[in-house]
């Protein structure tokens, strides 16, 4: 397997981009309410997670591109938390 050029080429990467679409087409059905509330916080957070595994990719020293990784994934973990209030608030049905 070749190294990745671009941060396109990561797995990882490609799957936070799917999440993103995900979340938001999953959220357009958000009562209108909560477009300013749990509907953006939401989106951005799953954004954030992509955005900063992009920003890690091209950082130089392994300290720096943890740094970026780790805010992705504490931006997951708050995906996560959303997942199970939208759950729990009968915005989504699994």
């Amino acid at each position: 397997m070749l190294p990745a050029k671009t941060y396109r080429d990561l797995i990882v990467w490609q799957k936070a981009h799917e999440y993103v679409l995900l979340v938001y087409k999953v959220s357009s059905a958000f009562p209108k309410e909560e477009v300013y509330g749990l509907t953006s916080q939401y989106r951005r957070a799953s954004v954030s997670v992509a955005a900063n595994i992009a920003e890690g990719f091209r950082k130089k020293t392994n300290t720096e591109k943890l740094r970026y990784y780790n805010i992705s994934q504490g931006s997951l973990d708050e995906c996560s938390y959303y997942s199970l209030l939208v759950f729990d608030l009968g915005y989504i049905k699994c």
